[in-house]
């Protein structure tokens, strides 16, 4: 007898532990996601102009899931503790649910990476950047959203379009329908700027002299957070899945070896 309850006070800690780690790990997944959503590199506005910003929705549901599983995997401990069959299969259905939300937030985050190919940026960049013509107040707001972050992007991480500055000159696009090919060949931004925040030479970054303007492509820049972002809420998501398929079944085990 007594080996059989020392055999069932090892279960518990093994169950407890577990637990512990999925507590700990939604609070990360909180984490991460939070910092996700706050966008810290400024790159919403294009995604919002694509229409299809799911990423950022996967990584809503991220904090969701994240703070019910700490919440959850508290009650488990305390039901694994007082040995409460009442608790455990309140913590194993509410976990249930919890469980299929976090696999579609990893699941869309997942496919989402594929998303972020070079054209995409490219067709929302033509289309918005400098558009002198706004459809209706949502079309300007995008408008606007995607002008400022472009003249971030190439300004901070001295780039320029989505390929090279050669965007601007082999597509059609709202910035040259206003601007004159021979005074603005590509924007301003990607000129090499002295520090007052001017070009050092404007004709020669005009004529395109090696040196006075950037003559690389942003799309290294946008796509290498947005797919890091993707893999971290999409990946951690599915590593916190499978620890947390174990620690239910094993929950489930003693759930059903608990005397009514």
């Amino acid at each position: 007898m007594a080996k059989e309850d020392q055999g069932v006070r090892v279960f518990q800690g093994i169950l407890i532990f577990g637990n512990v780690v999925i507590a700990m790990c939604g609070l990360a997944l909180t984490a991460e996601c939070i910092y996700f959503v706050s966008d810290q590199h400024g790159l919403y506005p294009l995604l919002e102009a694509t229409d299809n910003d799911d990423i950022y929705a996967a990584a809503w549901i991220g904090i969701f899931t994240g703070f019910c599983l700490f919440v959850l995997a508290t009650l488990g401990i305390v039901g694994i503790m007082k040995s409460n069959r009442s608790m455990l299969l309140a913590y194993l259905i509410l976990m249930f649910i919890v469980y299929c939300f976090e696999a579609a937030s990893a699941i869309t985050a997942a496919t989402q990476r594929d998303f972020f190919i070079p054209n995409l940026f490219l067709k929302q960049m033509l289309e918005y950047y400098q558009n002198p013509n706004p459809v209706n107040n949502d079309h300007a707001w995008k408008i606007n959203g995607v002008t400022k972050t472009w003249d971030r992007l190439m300004l901070l991480n001295h780039c320029c379009g989505v390929n090279g500055p050669s965007d601007w000159q082999t597509y059609m696009s709202s910035f040259r329908s206003i601007n004159n090919d021979a005074d603005f060949p590509w924007p301003r931004q990607c000129c090499r700027m002295d520090d007052l925040g001017k070009p050092v030479n404007l004709q020669a970054c005009k004529l395109g002299v090696s040196g006075f303007y950037w003559n690389t492509g942003c799309y290294d820049e946008i796509a290498g957070p947005m797919m890091r972002h993707a893999w971290g809420v999409a990946w951690f998501g599915f590593a916190i899945l499978c620890w947390t398929f174990w620690v239910l079944l094993g929950t489930m085990f003693y759930w059903s070896r608990i005397e009514y």
